[in-house]
């Protein structure tokens, strides 16, 4: 009979504040302080929490078919329990609430994969920056992970945990209010006609993926009193000049080209969710809003980040405009959930909620 081995192991602080009273001081029912994870191609673990936030990790030996397992707690409540499916050595993520008032991060291994909990330090490298390596583990075929943006938020931007904070509606009642046939929207599907776009994994083309998806962004958007104009509703053919022309013509209130990405090399491996922007605290607002929205509906998918771009449609634009790459239909991860019409619909409720979250704060 084998003797299952549980241990705690040591979480190490360098550098860090005193923590040892921040976690009593979370209310039961507080979100959670686990922010942002990634797991990288060599098989270090990085995690980024509330400032101060004490946490428990943990190692618990196969048993019963199940692989070696590390786990972390966290103060306060997760939202969304959820797994994500691992590679490599990893068998899987499990994202959980143990009991009230805490939030469980497991790492399941596959159970050919021995660990040794001797080498397990879970290092505090800032107030809210924490680091495990899982040494000695092979890492053939391990892809980069992960949830949320591990940066710091600037001091005083309130952004602190946001990432798991925020819910994703899915149906009509969950969508945030807005002022009624106040705001006028423009809604970009890129692409169309002779020019397809992007061909993915199983010829699945970006026209027919984002058009989809732009389609029921509209409608949900009309739905809460927004006026909306498509640049296109079918397959035609259309030159980038008109998109934004419409767009400043109709004075709207915000502009979002839809689109989704493919790598250059055709590899499988890369995946991830990018919004861009071109200038301005309103545009990098409009497309950190959606980029939040469309990291809740595609977990396990890279966070690629909130970057500045100089796409003419977002550059030659006169309002706020955001251009969205809702995932990689080269990726492994990503064309799957893409090619399937549950997860546009995901999608399109994802970037109508950050849509509409933006113009919540528009004064």
């Amino acid at each position: 009979m084998n003797t299952v081995v549980s241990r705690r192991f040591s979480a190490f602080l360098t550098g860090a504040l005193p923590l040892a009273f921040l976690c009593s001081s979370l209310p039961l029912r507080a979100a959670s302080a686990l922010a942002a994870w990634a797991i990288s191609t060599d098989g270090v673990l990085e995690l980024r929490t509330t400032t101060g936030a004490r946490l428990k990790a943990f190692y618990q030996a196969s048993e019963d078919g199940k692989g070696d397992r590390v786990w972390i707690d966290f103060p306060g409540e997760l939202i969304r329990p959820r797994t994500i499916k691992g590679t490599g050595p990893i068998k899987e993520i499990r994202l959980g609430k143990p009991i009230k008032g805490f939030t469980r991060f497991v790492v399941e291994f596959v159970p050919s994969i021995v660990i040794d909990p001797s080498n397990l330090k879970l290092i505090g490298v800032s107030e809210d920056k924490w680091r495990l390596g899982f040494n000695g583990i092979p890492t053939n075929g391990l892809r980069p992970i992960g949830e949320g943006n591990l940066a710091s938020p600037k001091r005083g931007s309130g952004d602190y945990g946001k990432f798991v904070q925020t819910t994703t509606p899915i149906s009509l009642s969950g969508l945030p209010d807005v002022r009624r046939g106040v705001y006028r929207v423009v809604i970009d599907p890129g692409h169309g006609g002779p020019d397809p776009g992007a061909v993915g994994l199983g010829r699945i083309r970006e026209t027919d993926v984002v058009l989809d998806i732009s389609l029921q962004v509209a409608k949900l958007l009309e739905f809460k009193g927004v006026q909306v104009r498509l640049t296109r509703t079918t397959e035609v053919d259309l030159d980038l000049p008109p998109r934004v022309k419409l767009a400043n013509r109709l004075r709207a209130s915000a502009f979002v080209s839809i689109h989704a990405n493919a790598s250059r090399s055709k590899r499988s491996n890369v995946n991830g969710i990018e919004t861009f922007f071109f200038s301005g605290s309103r545009g990098r607002s409009l497309a950190e809003n959606i980029q939040r929205q469309v990291l809740n509906v595609s977990p396990g998918s890279p966070d690629r980040g909130v970057r500045q771009g100089r796409y003419f449609v977002i550059r030659r634009t006169t309002m706020p405009a955001a251009l969205v790459e809702t995932g990689f239909l080269t990726g492994q991860l990503d064309a799957p959930r893409l090619a399937k019409a549950t997860h546009r619909r995901k999608l399109a409720f994802a970037i109508a909620t950050g849509i509409l979250n933006y113009l919540k704060g528009v004064r």
